[in-house]
């Protein structure tokens, strides 16, 4: 099976040994993404409003490069440190 590395500048960058998504068959795994807006590199926290839109455009990017969209999405998880 084939395996295609996914990158794209619309994301933060992959800070570390991995990829922002890889692409194996027709399945796309793509790494977790926090509020860093790509064109700053700054830390969006203003509020989890601000910070859950910037998280879903980096996902949208990331899924973009691999020409898919949210309708592709099977499976999502979230993590938070607080209620």
């Amino acid at each position: 099976m084939t395996k295609k590395i996914i990158k794209t500048s619309e994301a933060p960058a992959a800070i570390g040994p991995y990829s922002q998504a890889v692409l194996s068959g027709d399945t796309l795994y793509c790494s977790g993404q926090i509020a860093i807006n790509p064109n700053t590199g700054e830390l969006v926290i203003d509020s989890i409003q601000a910070e859950t839109e910037q998280v879903m455009k980096n996902i949208k990017a990331v899924l973009n490069a691999a020409e898919m969209d949210f309708s592709n999405v099977v499976k999502c998880s979230i993590f938070m440190s607080s209620m």
